[in-house]
């Protein structure tokens, strides 16, 4: 049986504010190595979660462990072992990629020698090398993405959080950012995805979970949900599952 990379047990979790956002004994488990995606309609809590994950939030009750570290007792020891690359670009504009890479790098505890030889790697792999000296405020939406991939992974962390990684990119760089996770996941790094390009999320992930009002509604391989639900795609599914009212108000 693989390690756990994330174990939530009894999760308890509401806003000060009536938000409808409400977690109550709530329970999942990801493997280590897996491609999972978090997927959901707007308000049913996909951000809320990847932010008690990730430590931004605190749970009221319950546990979350990261590869076995609890968030809230082993803060440190946890977030060592994770990145997070929020839908919202995390990158200061008025420095170039280097200059950004080199700062991130050393906020994640690396040593210089080893933060200069991953900040080339990643700008080559992610097609920034040409620029790597340019100020970020003038790059596209696309470059700004792909550097801000590179910042979530300049620690080379075992577990990797994406929040609608390829938001407002053109094809050309959704392909280049999805075969890059790819890559990532098969070298051991565990992927936890969440999107609203349900397309994407086809392409990505393994194993998915369907989250509606702060509850699974549905989880299991992409395959055997599809099959078990005699839909022929995840947004078939989706609108199933979901109903098709409309979520963004």
């Amino acid at each position: 049986m693989s390690s756990a990379a994330i174990e939530i047990k009894n999760l308890h979790f509401r806003y000060a504010e009536n938000s409808g956002v409400v977690f109550s004994d709530f329970n999942l488990r990801i493997d280590a190595g897996e491609r999972f995606g978090l997927l959901g309609p707007n308000g049913a809590g996909k951000t809320t979660l990847l932010n008690l994950m990730t430590g931004v939030l605190t749970a009221s009750s319950g546990r979350i462990c990261v590869l076995g570290k609890d968030i809230a007792c082993e803060p440190m020891a946890a977030k060592r072992l994770f990145g997070f690359v929020p839908q919202s670009h995390s990158l200061y504009p008025d420095l170039s990629p280097l200059e950004n890479l080199d700062f991130f790098g050393a906020w994640a505890g690396l040593q210089r020698k080893e933060i200069q030889k991953r900040s080339l790697e990643l700008l080559d792999i992610l097609g920034l090398s040409q620029v790597a000296d340019k100020q970020v405020s003038k790059f596209s939406g696309g470059m700004k993405s792909r550097l801000n991939l590179a910042i979530g992974v300049i620690h080379a962390p075992q577990v990797l959080f994406l929040d609608e990684p390829t938001t407002g990119v053109d094809v050309q760089t959704r392909h280049a950012i999805l075969e890059y996770l790819k890559k990532l996941n098969e070298n051991g790094t565990t992927l936890i995805y969440t999107s609203h390009l349900l397309h994407e999320a086809e392409q990505l992930c393994t194993r998915v979970a369907l989250i509606d009002h702060a509850q699974i509604i549905a989880m299991n391989d992409l395959q055997n949900l599809l099959r078990e639900n005699g839909k022929q795609n995840l947004e078939e599914l989706f609108l199933q599952l979901t109903g098709k009212n409309y979520r963004d108000q």
